[in-house]
Order: C-alpha cells, then structure tokens, then sequence
C-alpha cells in the first residue's frame, strides 16, 4: 500500500491510498468465480445400487435383561437366576425367528458382570445381543 505524505502540515501520514488493494481483491473474486464451477470431478463414476431381494429378519419379540449393580438379574422384569438364565437363552436361541436381546444394566454395575451375560448369550447362540443405554443431557 502506498502512502502519501503531508507536505504542508506536521510532517505526519494521511489515509493510506487503498484503491491498489480493491483492485486486487476485484481481481482475486474474478478469478475464484471463474474457476469454482471448474472444480467439479472431471472423472464420471457410475455408482452400483444395492439391491436388497429379501430384507433382513426383524424380530417382533425383545428380551429384555437387566442387571443390577448387585448382579441381580431380570428377564423382562422378572427375577432369574443365572443357571435358570443360561437355560432360557438356550431355548429363545432355537426359535426362528431369533428374539432380541436387549441388556440394561445399571451404570454402576461392574463390567465383568455384564460380560459374564454376554458370554452366556453367545456360548447358547444368541446372534443379536444389543446394549440399552439413555441419552446423555
């Protein structure tokens, strides 16, 4: 930027000559809105499209088990005891189709705990074994 001197007065600067910088700037929006609609993809990919024949089997029925910090556990609100557990997952494995497992626990229960659950559920063949949690604030 240039600037001119006050030859008259204190000696001091006056207003810097900004005319050199708008012109530039001009130039500068010339040239990015030229070359914005260049910027596409010159290469034309054509996507496949997924076809999906037979949806995926959606189980009307959810297990519901939860377990306390004490390691307590509830099927569908109803006390169970681990061997009892082991049993009834056996038999809801065998149906077709599957029933849903969803796990609630409590955020304080210890996470040996609810592995041990997990385990169970995947040694009986129980496929989907789901968490259920609450949404933080």
């Amino acid at each position: 930027m240039a600037f001119s001197a006050n030859e008259g007065g204190d000696g001091g600067f006056t207003e810097p000559n900004v005319v050199p910088l708008v012109d530039v700037m001009l130039v500068l929006l010339i040239i990015f809105m030229v070359t914005a609609p260049l910027m596409n993809h010159q290469v034309q990919v054509e996507l496949p499209e997924a076809t999906l024949l037979v949806p995926p089997e959606r189980s009307s029925q959810i297990i519901t088990l939860s377990v306390q910090q004490t390691g307590e556990l509830y099927w569908n609100d109803q006390p169970i005891t681990r061997d009892m557990l082991e049993t009834q997952l056996a038999v809801e494995a065998q149906k077709t189709p599957q029933p849903q497992l969803d796990i609630r626990a409590d955020d304080t229960t210890r996470y040996q705990v609810i592995q041990e659950v997990v385990k169970t559920a995947q040694q009986v063949g129980m496929r989907t074994v789901n968490f259920v949690a609450t949404v933080e604030r």
